[in-house]
């Protein structure tokens, strides 16, 4: 059964600093692209960051520049999310996703059931 569980998410203070973790199970993550979305409360889910098969990243939004990077860990079969220098209109549920497929451009299949990630002083 094809599954990616979200890990990591918390309440941290602006400026702080989290790593989400993504971690398969059902198929070899290393061999897919890996997505990060997130909603907040009153908005639409909006894509974050994916990372391709061939580690190629993608980010969706601009906000995250410079402040968000994503990696994978294949020996974990596991993808993370680094958030640095967090901002409260970071706060939201972040999502992980595959296409079970190579691209970022797919459709995302599979989701996870999400981290709540709260900056807040």
């Amino acid at each position: 059964q094809v599954q990616v569980v979200e890990s990591g998410g918390g309440l941290v203070q602006p400026g702080g600093s989290l790593r989400l973790s993504c971690t398969a199970s059902g198929f070899t993550l290393d061999y897919y692209a890996i997505g990060w979305f997130r909603q907040a409360p009153g908005k639409e889910r909006e894509g974050v960051l994916c990372i391709s098969s061939s580690d190629r990243s993608t980010y969706y939004v601009d906000s995250v520049k410079g402040r968000f990077t994503i990696s994978r860990d294949n020996a974990k079969n596991t993808v993370y999310l680094q958030m640095n220098n967090l901002k409260p209109e970071d706060t939201a549920v972040y999502y992980c996703a595959t296409p079970l497929g190579i691209s970022c451009d797919y459709a995302m299949d599979y989701w996870g059931k999400g981290t709540q990630v709260t900056v807040s002083s």
